[in-house]
């Protein structure tokens, strides 16, 4: 390969490096009551009524895409399970909620967060009905 062919073929390579889009970073998990308009949770908290609408919201701090997925338990049991295909361009939150018509039991819950499959954290709350 000729030294003008090397460089033509780098400079064609470089655009398509930069429209690549690498992994997700997670920076936070966020539970509580309400959403600011950018997703992030507006009233954090781990303490909620059996009425209340539950949210979590996934903070990502880069650029790049996957498969974000909100595991929510109650007693050691699932309860409920979704999973959002992102692609970002810079930080961004993401977020999942949960509500029960009919009220939440009073008790111990959980929501585990997975970044395409694998485990990035935890946020565990409450139920009480006072």
């Amino acid at each position: 390969m000729t030294r003008r062919q090397m460089l033509a073929a780098c400079a064609a390579a470089v655009p398509l490096a930069a429209c690549s889009r690498g992994p997700l970073h997670v920076r936070a998990i966020q539970v509580g009551r309400s959403l600011n308009s950018d997703n992030s949770v507006g009233a954090i908290t781990t303490q909620f009524k059996p009425g209340d609408t539950i949210y979590a919201s996934v903070l990502t701090d880069a650029r790049g895409q996957g498969t974000i997925t909100a595991r929510w338990t109650y007693a050691g049991r699932s309860v409920s399970e979704e999973e959002k295909r992102v692609s970002y361009n810079g930080e961004a939150a993401t977020e999942f909620h949960m509500k029960n018509s009919g009220g939440f039991p009073a008790g111990d819950y959980k929501v585990e967060i997975l970044l395409d499959g694998m485990p990035v954290g935890v946020r565990e709350f409450k139920v009480a009905t006072d």
